[in-house]
């Protein structure tokens, strides 16, 4: 029980503060501070709840750990629980306070959530959208993988994860918002959806497979002891 909390705080901390630089603070710190917000989340909650829970955080990267050996079925599946609820609990308190701002419409304004295409950001195609969250996530899963097994050093784990993360951010917001997390997707298309806008809603199929593709094949690798130290 005390992996689940930590996997569900952790989630909605970082759903709530990545997302949360975008809605709240966007037009202030731009792209680049966007991009360190949810490098900086999450390497505030590798040191906070890691110890508990390994700081997975996203279904993405606990299907890799799967896949390489490092966790069983049962314990995914509640993982997987727990990181969904945390996602749509951190969107909901990111929209409660984002409405509470006058001329906020969420429909209109978002809330950080993943797209791609035209009327998205950079307009990107779906392929291209799709290429991008299968090769970014299996990058920041195989770093994951690599900075926590047995031989490396666990104490630069955290910073490690969380700068990868944000170079990817800095390198695919314009792309798809950059999800490479499944929950982080789910939770602001769910709360936009709710809002009156389905869209996030119907393209969230891409945010849901394409990391897992990515993740997969980095988890394989280590599996088959190709990146094994």
């Amino acid at each position: 029980m005390n992996k689940l909390i930590a996997e569900c705080l952790g989630t909605a901390a970082l759903v709530f503060f990545g997302c949360g630089s975008a809605v709240l603070a966007g037009e202030f710190v731009g792209q680049l501070g966007i991009a360190f917000a949810f490098g900086l989340a999450i390497v505030a909650m590798a040191y906070g709840i890691g110890p508990v829970s390994g700081c997975h955080v996203n279904p993405a990267v606990s299907f890799g750990a799967f896949v390489s050996g490092r966790m069983s079925a049962g314990e995914l599946v509640r993982y997987w629980g727990a990181q969904f609820v945390g996602a749509v609990i951190g969107a909901g308190i990111l929209w409660i306070i984002a409405s509470g701002k006058g001329g906020y419409e969420i429909a209109e304004n978002g809330l950080g959530q993943n797209g791609f295409g035209p009327g998205y950001l950079g307009e990107y195609a779906l392929h291209a959208a799709f290429v991008f969250e299968v090769v970014a996530t299996f990058l920041f899963v195989t770093v994951i993988l690599g900075a926590t097994q047995a031989k490396a050093p666990a104490a630069m784990a955290g910073l490690a994860i969380g700068l990868t993360l944000a170079v990817i951010h800095i390198v695919g917001i314009q792309v798809t918002g950059v999800s490479v997390n499944p929950a982080r997707s789910f939770g602001p298309a769910l709360m936009v959806a709710f809002g009156g806008d389905s869209e996030p809603m119907i393209q969230l199929w891409l945010f849901l497979i394409a990391p897992l593709i990515g993740a997969g094949i980095a988890g394989y690798l280590f599996k088959a002891k190709l990146l094994e130290a």
